[in-house]
């Protein structure tokens, strides 16, 4: 892609940014309606359609309004632009993206819930804002490893964010029966049709002490990149679930789809964000059974 249509295609997004941001904060400042959990939907989507981003999806997601927490693996910032694509969610961050320029702002218009990682004291809040939000009925993609990776490998998940889940059980007036742990994966295995090598990755994947220039230069000189978004079998969390059971099997779930979209076995759903993935064989959303203590 050339620089003058890189630079065309992010006017166009800062264009449909100008012109939802007013119905957005509306939306916000008058509860939490429609227009407020589509608008970022409308963004990605178009960003997704510009550059080149051919997703896939497969397996079975919550139903809208069900309460469900998600665990998933990180690859790079394009995380966001594709999930965000695919339905209204909302994101656990690390607090000092709210500083970053624009950046900062989407999340926060995405009503990102943000965490200090430095502040242990802090996971006992947002575990909380989480469990009301989960309860509410709003999907909150949280990113496991607790940082991004080069999408070859999965980082041990962290279990601590998962308490959001049982505290969501024991909300106001009871709270819901059981929360589902929704194992996702998502990988980028070709770029131009192509399997995508390690050396390439870097054009992709955004992790370590890498510079975000020439990395976005990288991506942006590139051609379409193939993405595959897995949503897992689920998991049934319960008062008496194991928290770090329950996020051992989210772990081993991802890490088996991500071996497989890597060795080119991922099974292929859907090609487009909006539209509904393949469903479980037989229409059932297979569920993970859990031990109780």
């Amino acid at each position: 892609m050339t620089r003058l249509a890189t630079v065309g295609r992010l006017l166009l997004c800062a264009l449909l940014f100008l012109v939802i941001v007013g119905p957005h904060l509306l939306s916000l400042r008058l509860g939490r309606g429609r227009v407020a959990a589509w608008m970022p939907v409308l963004f990605h989507r178009l960003f997704v359609l510009l550059f080149g981003l051919r997703v896939t999806q497969s397996g079975t997601p919550p139903e809208p309004g069900e309460p469900a927490l998600v665990l998933a693996n990180h690859v790079s910032w394009l995380d966001i632009i594709v999930l965000g694509s695919l339905r209204p969610l909302s994101f656990v961050a690390k607090s000092e993206i709210a500083g970053w320029p624009v950046i900062g702002t989407l999340a926060r218009l995405q009503r990102t819930v943000f965490i200090d990682r430095a502040r242990r004291a802090d996971t006992a809040s947002v575990n909380a804002t989480v469990a009301e939000r989960i309860a509410g009925g709003d999907l909150i993609v949280l990113f496991a490893e607790g940082t991004t990776g080069d999408g070859t490998r999965l980082l041990p998940f962290r279990s601590s964010l998962v308490g959001a889940a049982r505290a969501a059980l024991a909300g106001e007036g009871g709270g819901p029966g059981r929360i589902r742990l929704q194992p996702l994966a998502i990988t980028y295995p070709r770029r131009n049709g192509l399997p995508l090598i390690r050396s390439e990755r870097p054009e992709v994947a955004w992790y370590g002490d890498m510079d975000l220039a020439p990395h976005l230069a990288s991506f942006f000189d590139g051609g379409p990149i193939d993405v595959h978004v897995v949503w897992g079998a689920p998991i049934a969390f319960e008062a008496g679930t194991d928290r770090k059971r329950a996020t051992a099997l989210a772990e081993a779930s991802v890490r088996e789809a991500v071996q497989r979209a890597m060795t080119g076995r991922a099974p292929l759903g859907p090609v487009w964000p909006g539209r509904s993935p393949a469903p479980a064989r037989g229409g059932d959303v297979p569920e993970a059974g859990l031990p109780t203590h």
